[in-house]
């Protein structure tokens, strides 16, 4: 029972995730910029993240790191719908 409770949470998890990272790249491509969504380097500075605004990539001032930022995103989003598709495997020892 466990087990499917897990795999089923994974699921909804990726699910939500895969759509919002879907809506970032569609916002991306449309509104040629891209807010990033990890650019701290230490734990704390992601913990406060809340407060501090997080940079936005614009494709006409800077193109590198907002394909960066993009390929990210697309990555991330491939991933969700991997673990949609497939759920989460968890090795039993």
């Amino acid at each position: 029972m466990q087990f499917f409770l897990y795999e089923i949470a994974a699921r909804l998890f990726g699910l939500y995730l895969a759509i919002d990272c879907l809506r970032t790249l569609r916002a991306g491509y449309a509104d040629r910029k891209i807010r990033s969504f990890y650019h701290s380097s230490t734990i704390l500075d992601w913990m406060i993240d809340v407060w501090l605004p997080r940079p936005v990539y614009e494709r006409d001032t800077s193109p590198v790191r907002y394909w960066m930022e993009m390929s990210g995103q697309a990555f991330v989003f491939v991933c969700c719908v991997v673990m949609v598709i497939f759920g989460w495997v968890s090795a039993s020892t």
